[in-house]
């Protein structure tokens, strides 16, 4: 049993080095410089290792979304209102914006590395289906008279890397945010359609 819970324990170990390993390689060159072979040789583990956990480099850059997003996805399920239940569903969207616009101006070089990756099945990936699902929810609640799932798409669909780091200027790091809250904002208030 014991060796048991060192392999686990190994296995844990070599999952945050690999994914410490491709955040450093995004910074250092973006979603071109990242590859299994480097990957695996800067977090000193095999190849074949690699491959077992993760895939492809699609998986290995869904993974570290998925580890940016953890505490985002944990707060909508049972975290404190507004993002976790019981606050209003207003100030819960506009909550999920900001976690989410935090998340994308932090790691927006991940996002146009993991948009590459995976644009064959962009809506399979499990940030996406997770986000999208909320964000139908919350607008569905919010306007019933909308095609909420439509609007859940449009609303990710800013959620791309190269706009991110076109909207978020030095001086000014929580603009893209903002302006997806906006624009969220402008959605409920507007006119019912017919």
């Amino acid at each position: 049993m014991a060796q048991h819970r060192t392999e686990r324990a190994d296995a844990a170990r070599n999952r945050r080095a690999v994914l410490r390993a491709t955040e450093q390689l995004l910074h250092e060159g973006g979603g071109e410089h990242v590859s299994i072979d480097r990957v695996a040789a800067l977090a000193g583990v095999g190849k074949g290792t690699v491959f077992r956990r993760f895939g492809s480099r699609a998986g290995l850059l869904q993974a570290l979304l998925e580890e940016r997003s953890r505490d985002l996805r944990d707060g909508i399920a049972d975290g404190p209102p507004p993002l976790g239940p019981g606050a209003p569903v207003r100030d819960r969207l506009l909550a999920f914006l900001d976690g989410l616009g935090a998340i994308a101006e932090g790691n927006a070089v991940l996002l146009s590395a993991h948009e590459q990756a995976c644009a064959e099945d962009k809506y399979g990936d499990p940030s996406y289906r997770s986000w999208h699902g909320h964000l139908r929810g919350l607008l569905g609640e919010a306007r019933p008279d909308l095609d909420a799932d439509f609007l859940a798409h449009a609303l990710l669909a800013v959620f791309d890397g190269d706009l991110i780091r076109h909207m978020t200027p030095p001086g000014d790091p929580r603009r893209f945010t903002r302006s997806v809250q906006h624009m969220a904002t402008a959605l409920l208030d507007g006119p019912a359609q017919p």
